[in-house]
């Protein structure tokens, strides 16, 4: 049996893998499914029968971002992030979604060891399709079934935030990338599907004990949708769809073309020891 940098989510326990398995020593045992992803969610930390995207943003997202139009901030994970890790570096993405920014990152890190951990099925079902040497995990990134200290770098891409557990799993002195919208990002959409749009005010850099915030950069960039398809997928992709109104959807309906900017926040943190033992 290999040793992994995995637990069990029911005990803690140490996973090691035999060919297709995982287990630990108190013997709970996860088979990885065919399509190469292990589900390491236990029932009780599901919020529904169904948590996480559902397939149809999920799959919406994956060909949204084929195209390339997400593709700078890729190459800014990549700079910002990738090259601050060590050789043959342990990464995880946590809420990695389809796969996309981990398979991106993947190839600037060779010997690197890559983790993906996302609580919807669908998701790491897509993201083990894509790239097959990677771990994907289903389970949720506030209760993450990896080891303490046994990651060089954690990265949340439009995700969920979980400080305390991601310092728990970083080595000290490991990263944290946290890439986040900002207030001005797609405002051609939101422009397009609601009748009256909210000013938000500026969000400020958050401070996450057991952090310091090492770099931060704000990344815009301008991209042209000259399909209707690739219209409803961005839309499809992101929580608006579940926000606009029927008279919102209709305008999203005809829309043939779509001139818009991203405005991407990116802020790198790096693991502290603190008083309180984080």
């Amino acid at each position: 049996m290999e040793p992994t940098i995995l637990c069990c989510p029911v005990c803690g326990q140490l996973l090691t893998q035999q060919e297709k398995t995982l287990t630990c020593s108190k013997r709970h045992s996860y088979d990885i499914a065919r399509q190469g992803y292990v589900n390491l969610l236990p029932v009780t930390q599901k919020h529904s029968k169904h948590p996480g995207d559902p397939r149809d943003m999920v799959a919406a997202r994956r060909a949204f971002l084929d195209r390339g139009h997400y593709a700078p901030i890729a190459r800014a994970v990549q700079h910002i992030f990738g090259e601050k890790l060590p050789e043959n570096p342990k990464v995880l993405d946590a809420g990695c979604g389809e796969g996309y920014y981990l398979s991106q990152l993947m190839p600037h890190l060779p010997g690197g060891a890559f983790y993906g951990v996302d609580i919807s099925k669908d998701a790491v079902r897509y993201a083990a399709g894509r790239c097959k040497s990677a771990m994907w995990i289903t389970a949720s990134a506030a209760h993450l079934p990896i080891m303490a200290g046994s990651l060089d770098g954690v990265m949340s891409m439009f995700a969920l935030t979980v400080p305390e557990e991601f310092h728990r799993v970083l080595a000290p002195g490991g990263y944290f990338l946290e890439v986040t919208a900002g207030r001005e990002h797609l405002m051609a959409l939101k422009e397009l599907i609601y009748p009256e749009i909210t000013e938000k005010q500026e969000k400020v850099s958050p401070v996450y004990p057991g952090f310091q915030l090492v770099q931060e950069e704000t990344l815009e960039f301008d991209f042209r949708l000259t399909e209707h398809q690739e219209i409803m997928q961005l839309l499809t992709m992101t929580p608006h769809l579940w926000r606009i109104g029927k008279e919102g959807a209709q305008r999203a309906e005809k829309a043939e073309t779509l001139q818009d900017r991203a405005q991407v926040l990116l802020r790198l943190y790096q693991s502290v020891a603190t008083s309180s033992g984080l």
